[in-house]
């Protein structure tokens, strides 16, 4: 099991550039089972979870081609003769977003077979919202030996609300729309550009949706869908990752070939809190070279405070002078970084949703342990600032939705490196006399 070793105190300085974002390219990646042509998707990133959706969607009997060389961030898939509707327990349980396969296995192959995700490191995220939408929308629901069951010889169209804003749900709903019979009406729907994202390669492969990035979305369901090439947005959670990991070391870092408008909550706290911010269209300057002051944040859907910056923010709070309260309103349990940043030295206290992060506290190097995949990015920023040297264990968290971080960092003065794990020698063999 590989760790990371960082060594504390160099500033970040000059460019690192972002990758694709994970969470848009995994439903394009799912969309491709809605049509039997080639779906070709640009600026993949090269995470595990896009290695995991590749092998559930090899197991239903896709094509899928990864580019190597130049092309190595493009990804073909074809699922021309998709022959298995099943996504296994063995995969979905490594990857939640596998359930995004269940709206469109139903609208395409009339059947689908999803095993439930079960429990989760942040808390739970169940798919009640996936099943009860598909069953306005005419699928037949059962559930059995852990896995829901949907069937429908063809979808309806419908007018859905959502209980509750949920991304995947919206992302699975609007999937299985686009060939459906009729109208259907999503209200109440995740904003996220993710979201959009994934509406603008439907309607590239002739679904006809209006209104994806607000509150309604409507989509005229249509006979078929055909294929379709696709350059995936840049992630925004990264690039807030690096834009937090310029500020907390006091760096000169600029965050290029990102989106700046989806992170306009996170920069508006980075500025609060003291920080130099320059934008251009595609690009973020960060330049923290002065004291540091606290700011209370609060996580929302968006366009508010990303969940997924939450444990970022508050490894940059620990060297904020003052108080910064932290309030988490989408996932329970996530605060279960806090633990180990206190571990480092930092002085945090957790009541219930609410986290109190007191600063400017000194880190030192410890061993520590990742729990998810934000999380352990809080713990590789906090150990950038940290006195000594910090052993991150369970590194594979960040696997899942990092590329290569380890190496952009090091492009811009952090002193990181990846080791495996020590195995003891292997005692020599007895030998018979």
């Amino acid at each position: 099991m590989d760790k990371f070793v960082i060594r504390g105190g160099n500033p970040l300085l000059g460019t690192v550039r972002i990758s694709g974002a994970k969470n848009a390219a995994l439903p394009a990646m799912a969309a491709a089972l809605l049509t039997e042509e080639p779906v070709i998707l640009e600026n993949v990133p090269q995470v595990r979870d896009i290695e995991t959706e590749r092998k559930l969607l090899a197991t239903m009997g896709a094509e899928v081609e990864l580019g190597y060389g130049r092309a190595q961030h493009r990804t073909t898939i074809c699922c021309r003769n998709p022959a298995n509707p099943e996504a296994s327990y063995d995969l979905v349980k490594t990857m939640r977003a596998s359930t995004l396969v269940l709206g469109p296995l139903v609208a395409r192959m009339k059947e689908a077979r999803v095993s439930l995700p079960g429990g989760c490191a942040i808390g739970a995220r169940p798919i009640d919202l996936h099943i009860k939408g598909l069953e306005k929308l005419g699928a037949r629901i059962s559930q059995e030996h852990g896995y829901i069951e949907a069937r429908a010889e063809r979808l309806r169209g419908a007018q859905i609300r959502f209980d509750r804003i949920t991304v995947t749900g919206t992302e699975d709903l609007l999937m299985a729309a686009t060939l459906a019979e009729g109208e259907t009406v999503l209200e109440n729907c995740a904003r996220e550009p993710e979201v959009v994202d994934l509406a603008a390669l439907l309607t590239k492969m002739g679904a006809r949706i209006e209104g994806a990035g607000t509150s309604t979305i409507r989509v005229q369901g249509v006979e078929q869908l055909h294929g379709a090439r696709h350059r995936i947005i840049p992630d925004r959670i990264e690039a807030g990752t690096f834009v937090v990991a310029g500020a907390l070391t006091g760096g000169d870092l600029t965050v290029a070939g990102c989106e700046p408008r989806h992170l306009d909550a996170l920069l508006q706290k980075i500025q609060e809190c003291g920080i130099r911010i320059s934008v251009t269209d595609d690009s973020i300057r960060v330049t923290g070279d002065g004291p540091l002051k606290g700011a209370d944040i609060a996580t929302e859907e968006y366009p508010g405070f990303a969940t997924d910056l939450q444990a970022q923010y508050m490894a940059l709070a620990t060297q904020c002078d003052g108080v910064s309260i932290v309030d988490e309103h989408i996932f329970e349990n996530r605060f279960m970084h806090a633990q180990e940043l206190v571990r480092m030295g930092a002085n945090i206290k957790i009541e219930s949703h609410r986290a109190t992060v007191r600063g400017k506290t000194p880190l030192s190097g410890a061993a520590v342990l990742a729990s998810d995949l934000r999380a352990s990015a809080s713990l590789v920023l906090a150990a950038l600032v940290a006195d000594g040297e910090t052993i991150i264990d369970r590194v594979y968290h960040i696997d899942r939705g990092y590329e290569r971080i380890e190496e952009k960092l090091r492009g811009v003065g952090a002193q990181i490196r990846r080791i495996g794990e020590l195995l003891p020698k292997r005692a020599a063999s007895p030998v018979a006399v």
